[in-house]
């Protein structure tokens, strides 16, 4: 199965501040000032999808056909204000597994809004699907997206394993599990 069989329909996930669902062009300044904040992409792989082309608008408009191929990125709202992205990625419909990741612009660090996107990420996929395993890769020095997992039950497996994340050299990333 892949992603596109996986997520036949695109979920709206919600709680009582944040909505997860799907970008339109409405985003396309926020996501590109998002893109253009450096801190937002100190610790992550070098070849996201946001990132891939020029045209923010083209990266919207592919977003749930060329890049559903490999992932779903969805639009993380605040009181309707964009605020990041979520991710579910690596998905391995023989194993049950799927991988996660999220990013915000640096206005929604702090808040507990990674947090809380991650633990409506992870009820939806224990709770709405057959995905038994849920994965995620930080960088070791990225202490606040590893609390974040801490925060919602993952627990390190692996440390400081080499991985390519589009950088020059492999990077040390550590694997964590749920």
């Amino acid at each position: 199965m892949t992603m596109k069989e996986f997520f036949k329909e695109i979920p709206v996930l919600k709680s009582d501040r944040l909505v997860i669902t799907q970008l339109t062009q409405r985003d396309a300044e926020d996501l590109q000032d998002m893109v253009n904040e450096e801190l937002v992409y100190k610790y992550l792989p070098a070849f996201l999808y946001e990132k891939k082309y020029d045209d923010i608008h083209y990266v919207i408009d592919h977003l749930y056909d060329e890049c559903l191929e490999e992932s779903l990125i969805l639009g993380v709202y605040e009181e309707g204000q964009f605020c990041g992205l979520a991710e579910f990625y690596g998905y391995r419909g023989s194993i049950h597994k799927i991988s996660v990741g999220y990013r915000f612009m640096t206005r929604a660090w702090g808040r507990g809004i990674a947090t809380e996107t991650l633990g409506l990420m992870v009820q939806y996929l224990y709770g709405e699907t057959d995905i038994e395993i849920i994965t995620a890769s930080t960088m070791p020095e990225n202490y606040a997206s590893a609390q974040v997992l801490r925060n919602n039950d993952f627990d390190l497996v692996v440390s400081g394993t080499e991985e390519d994340w589009g950088f020059d050299q492999p990077v040390p990333t550590d694997k964590w599990i749920r």
